[in-house]
C-alpha cells in the first residue's frame, strides 16, 4: 500500500479515535456526579471503555504510520494542538443535565454499532478485528444508554420535557455523523459514512418516535471535523494539563 493510502488510513482512525477519547473526557466528568452510586460506577466504566476504544484506534494509526504504538497514543491525546483533532462537535459539547448525556451517548453507541459492523466486513489489515472487539461493548453501552432514555422518557412530566429539550438541543449536531471522515475517500474498501448515516437516520427516528420522542426535522450540517465550538480549547487544556508537564513522559 502506498505510502499516501497509509498516511489516509491513519487519518480515518484517529478521527475514529477523537470521539472516543473527547465523548470518554465528557464522561468521565460524571464521576462522583451520577444520579445513583451504582450509575457512578456504571457511567465512569462505560468512559473507560470508550477511551480504551480510542487507545486500540490510535495503535492502529500508529502502525500506518510507522509510529511506536506503545508511544503514539498517548503523543496523539496529549500533545496535539487543539486544532488537529477531527471528532464531532457534538462529544465535545458541556455534559449538561442527565438526561442530555444519556441521550448522547444513546445516539453515538447506536451510529457508532452501524459504522463497527461495517468496518468489521473490510479487508484492510488490523480495522476488522479491532472493530470485532469493540463491538461487544458498545452493544452494552447501548444497551445500557437506551434503557435510561426511554425510563427518563416515559417517567414524570419533568423527566419527558428534560429529554425532548436534549433532543432538541442536541439534534442540530447530529447530520455531523453524516461527513464522510478523513481520509475516507482516499483508500478502497472503507464504508461510505454518508450511506451509514441515512439508514442509521431511519432506525434512530423510528426509535425515538417509540420511545416518545419527536425528532426534529433534519438539518444540513456544513461544518466539517476541522471546526470546533468554544466548548473545545478549555476541554483540551484540563485533559492535557497534566501530561504538558512533562511531555516526555510515559502516561
Amino acid at each position: 500500500m502506498s505510502d499516501k493510502a497509509q498516511s489516509s488510513i491513519a487519518a480515518y482512525l484517529n478521527a475514529l479515535a477523537d470521539d472516543e477519547l473527547i465523548l470518554g473526557h465528557r464522561d468521565s466528568e460524571w464521576c462522583g456526579h451520577a444520579p445513583i452510586l451504582e450509575e457512578d460506577i456504571a457511567f465512569a466504566n462505560i468512559a473507560l471503555d470508550e477511551i480504551g476504544h480510542a487507545r486500540l484506534w490510535l495503535e492502529l494509526a500508529a502502525k500506518a504510520l510507522g509510529e511506536d504504538p506503545a508511544r503514539y497514543p498517548d503523543q496523539a491525546t496529549f500533545l496535539r494542538a487543539p486544532a488537529d483533532f477531527r471528532n464531532l462537535q457534538m462529544v465535545e459539547m458541556p455534559n449538561g443535565d442527565w438526561a442530555f448525556s444519556m441521550l448522547r451517548q444513546y445516539h453515538f453507541d447506536s451510529f457508532e454499532l452501524a459504522r463497527l459492523d461495517a468496518l468489521s466486513e473490510v479487508t484492510l489489515t488490523g480495522i476488522p478485528e479491532v472493530a470485532r472487539k469493540i463491538i461487544p461493548e458498545e452493544q452494552y453501552h447501548l444497551r445500557h444508554t437506551h434503557a435510561w432514555v426511554t425510563r427518563l422518557a416515559q417517567g414524570t412530566d419533568e423527566s419527558a420535557r428534560r429529554m425532548q429539550d436534549a433532543l432538541n438541543t442536541l439534534w442540530p449536531y447530529i447530520p455531523q455523523m453524516a461527513v464522510p471522515l478523513p481520509g475516507e475517500a482516499d483508500v478502497d474498501g472503507l464504508p461510505a459514512t454518508p450511506e451509514i448515516y441515512t439508514a442509521w437516520e431511519k432506525y434512530i427516528r423510528s426509535a425515538l418516535s417509540e420511545i416518545g420522542l419527536k425528532a426534529p426535522k433534519s438539518s444540513t450540517f456544513k461544518e466539517d471535523r476541522t471546526h470546533h465550538t468554544d466548548h473545545f480549547k478549555p476541554l483540551i487544556d484540563t485533559m492535557q494539563e497534566v501530561a504538558r508537564l512533562e511531555p516526555e513522559g510515559n502516561w
